[in-house]
């Protein structure tokens, strides 16, 4: 089943048990998808809803530590509960030890030497870790391996 099929039928089993949190966060997860496709005019893949629940996790990370910054707990306690379910439909992500493993083999492939590189190692590593690690953290690793 596909990505998309489950955030489907999950939808639809949140309604039956009436589940006002889980629904309304995988509302806004189908319009963002349904926008995508609209604005695409295509179908989407696995990679772009990766892509799109991703963009919504990280939307939710700023937004709680904005608002646990102006201290607005119960602001952020929602976005947090929208998080958690967001989360679900990542695949597992990878440890810190994997991520910088991949680097090192990114950096191999493309022979890359230094700073400048960076392009060509991230561009390896988009297409191999997408949705399976943080891309600020990893962009943080290249740039320390190639210095």
């Amino acid at each position: 089943m596909s990505l998309k099929s489950q955030i489907e039928q999950d939808m639809r089993s949140a309604l039956k048990a009436r589940n006002a949190t889980q629904l309304s966060t995988l509302r806004l997860l189908m319009a963002a998808m349904k926008q995508h496709e609209i604005d695409r005019r295509l179908d989407l893949a696995e990679a772009d809803v990766l892509s799109i629940i991703e963009k919504m996790i990280k939307q939710r990370r700023e937004s709680i530590r904005i608002f646990l910054e102006a201290e607005r707990k119960e602001l952020a306690d929602k976005e947090q509960t929208e998080l958690d379910v967001l989360v679900t439909y990542m695949p597992e992500q990878l440890t810190d030890a994997e991520v910088r493993k991949a680097v090192q083999d990114a950096i191999a492939k493309t022979n890359a030497e230094g700073p400048r590189d960076m392009g060509k190692v991230m561009g390896l590593l988009k297409s191999e870790l997408s949705g399976k690690a943080d891309f600020s953290s990893i962009s943080g690793i290249v740039k320390e391996s190639l210095s």
